[in-house]
């Protein structure tokens, strides 16, 4: 299984929290939004933000089909860690 991630933030901001954290997977950056609005995650403009991405997360099998999602509706709502476990559960034997 492989974890990444994908920003939309500026290169330097996402290099000084890769720092501060030592996140542990891979991150991708989307200065474009080509990728997040691929995905349908693009927020062009909205109460809390405007031209960003939506938190999510999508859990993608071997041959590129999604077998799970969460897409928020704010920029403070995510999954549980226990929700993403469960989906991990559910589709691990095909990512």
């Amino acid at each position: 299984m492989q974890v990444a991630v994908v920003v939309t933030q500026s290169p330097d901001a996402v290099r000084t929290y890769i720092e501060e954290t030592g996140l542990p997977f891979d991150i991708l950056i989307d200065r474009t939004r080509t990728v997040v609005k691929a995905y349908g995650v693009w927020h062009k403009m909205g109460l809390d933000a405007w031209n960003i991405a939506r938190p999510a997360v999508f859990l993608i099998d071997r041959s590129g089909a999604i077998r799970y999602s969460f897409i928020a509706d704010k920029q403070t709502e995510f999954p549980s860690s226990a929700e993403i476990d469960s989906a991990l559960d559910t589709v691990a034997p095909t990512i």
